[in-house]
């Protein structure tokens, strides 16, 4: 389970045997956890997140998107 980065109690990673799906971080905080599509950026499912949480995960994975599609294609390829 890569771990892409960590902010604000949040845990951004990628599962190394999902390269098959499009690109996507999934990301947990507090025994709550989401994924997001990456191309656009948009929320797939989340589970026990509040939703200020699932909005700040999606600033963050806005504002880190260089540093995600850089590991995913390090650990997926193009």
């Amino acid at each position: 389970m890569p771990e892409v980065f960590r902010k604000f109690g949040f845990v951004f990673f990628f599962y190394s045997n999902e390269g098959q799906e499009p690109m996507h971080i999934h990301v947990r905080k507090s025994g709550g956890f989401a994924k997001f599509w990456m191309e656009p950026v948009e929320l797939d499912y989340a589970q026990g997140m509040k939703i200020p949480d699932i909005k700040l995960a999606e600033e963050l994975i806005l504002e880190h998107m260089n540093l995600i599609k850089q590991k995913w294609d390090e650990i997926h390829g193009n």
